[in-house]
C-alpha cells in the first residue's frame, strides 16, 4: 500500500467516524422540537385514542410535544403516502396498523406507498383481538357449540357483519365460514356502530369485531360473547374462552398498531424512540389505561417489528385470497 491509500484510507476512516459521532450526537439531543405523529385514520377511534395516549407519555418521557396529526381517508392510504413523503428527520411519524402494513396491499390494486420499504420500522404499541358475538335479544345460544349447532341448521346460511371490507372483522368472518363449514354472507357496515344497530335489531346474526368497541356492551348484557380470537383469554374478558378452548384451532386474529417514521430516518434516532416505546410499555399505570381503551400495550425492537408485520403479511394475503375481498 503506498502513501497515497494509506492516507486516503485514513482519511476515509476519519470521515465515518465523525459521521457516526453526528448521528450519535443528533440522537442524544432529539428531539429538539416538536414531533407530529400522522394518524390515517379518524378522531375517536381505536387507534387514535391509542395513539394519543402513546403521545402523551412520550412528550412526559422525552421533553417535547408530540401532536397527532389525522390525515384520513382511503383505507388509511392518505395518510401513509403523507408519512413516506416526510422528511427523514426524526420530526414526522406515522401510527400505522395492521391494515395499513400487513393487509391494504392485498386489497388495493395500487398503494401510494410502499409498506416494506418506504418506511423505517420503530415499536409495535397496542394489540387487541376480536370477539365473536351475538344478540342475546335475538339468539339463545349461550356457548359457541350451542351456535355452531343454531347455525347449522339454518337453510340459507347465516349473516356476518364488519366494519368494511377487507378488515380484520370482514376477514375473521372469513376465516370463521371456512374453518367451520357454515355458509355464511358478509354484510359490510360504515362502522362498529352500524354493525351493533344491525346485531341489536335482528339483522345480522353474528359479527367477529374488535373488543374495544364492543366491551361495554359485552359488560352490561346487551350483546353476548361466545369466544375471542386472540392466543390466550382477554384480562377484561377473563371468562370467555379463546377459539382454540372452543374446538376451532388457529384462529388467532389481533389488531395492532406500530409506530413507523420515513425510510432513512437516522438508526440512533429510531432506536432511541423504541427504547423509550418499551420503558412506557412497562409503566403498569399505562397498561391500564391501554386496557381502560381496549388494547394491551405492546412494544417489540425494530428487527421484530419488520419481521412481526411479515409473518402478519403471509397470514392475511391468505385471508384476502379467500375472501375475495377488493377495496377498488
Amino acid at each position: 500500500m503506498n502513501i497515497f491509500q494509506v492516507v486516503t484510507r485514513c482519511a476515509l476512516i476519519g470521515a465515518l467516524g465523525a459521521v457516526a459521532q453526528g448521528a450519535l450526537a443528533q440522537a442524544n439531543n432529539w428531539p429538539e422540537r416538536q414531533v407530529r405523529i400522522i394518524m390515517p385514520f379518524p378522531t375517536g377511534g381505536a387507534s387514535d385514542v391509542l395513539t394519543r395516549i402513546l403521545a402523551d407519555q412520550l412528550q412526559a418521557k422525552l421533553g417535547q410535544t408530540f401532536v397527532v396529526d389525522n390525515r384520513t381517508g382511503a383505507g388509511g392510504n392518505i395518510g401513509m403516502e403523507a408519512g413516506a413523503k416526510a422528511a427523514p428527520d426524526g420530526y414526522t411519524l406515522t401510527s400505522a396498523t395492521i391494515g395499513t402494513l400487513s393487509i391494504n396491499q392485498f386489497l388495493f390494486k395500487s398503494l401510494p406507498y410502499n409498506p416494506e420499504r418506504d418506511f423505517t420500522y420503530v415499536s409495535t404499541f397496542w394489540a387487541n383481538c376480536n370477539v365473536v358475538m351475538v344478540s342475546p335479544q335475538h339468539n339463545q345460544a349461550k356457548t359457541m357449540k350451542e351456535f355452531l349447532a343454531w347455525a347449522k341448521a339454518q337453510p340459507k346460511g347465516i349473516t356476518f357483519g364488519s366494519s368494511g371490507v377487507g378488515t380484520t372483522p370482514h376477514l375473521a368472518g372469513e376465516l370463521f365460514r371456512v374453518r367451520t363449514g357454515i355458509a355464511s354472507t358478509h354484510v359490510p357496515a360504515r362502522g362498529a356502530p352500524q354493525t351493533i344497530s344491525m346485531l341489536m335489531s335482528g339483522g345480522l346474526d353474528t359479527s367477529i369485531d374488535n373488543i374495544a368497541s364492543y366491551a361495554s356492551l359485552l359488560a352490561a348484557g346487551t350483546m353476548r360473547g361466545l369466544a375471542v380470537t386472540c392466543p390466550e383469554r382477554w384480562p377484561n374478558l377473563p371468562d370467555l374462552p379463546t377459539m382454540a378452548e372452543v374446538g376451532i384451532p388457529d384462529f388467532v386474529i389481533t389488531s395492532w398498531g406500530a409506530m413507523v417514521a420515513p425510510a432513512g430516518t437516522p438508526a440512533p434516532i429510531i432506536d432511541k424512540l423504541s427504547r423509550t416505546m418499551a420503558e412506557i410499555a412497562a409503566d403498569p399505570a399505562v397498561q391500564k389505561r391501554f386496557l381502560g381503551a381496549g388494547a394491551r400495550i405492546t412494544a417489540s425492537t425494530p428487527q421484530e417489528t419488520v419481521a412481526f408485520a411479515a409473518r402478519e403479511r403471509v397470514k392475511f394475503n391468505e385471508l384476502v385470497r379467500l375472501s375475495g375481498a377488493k377495496a377498488d
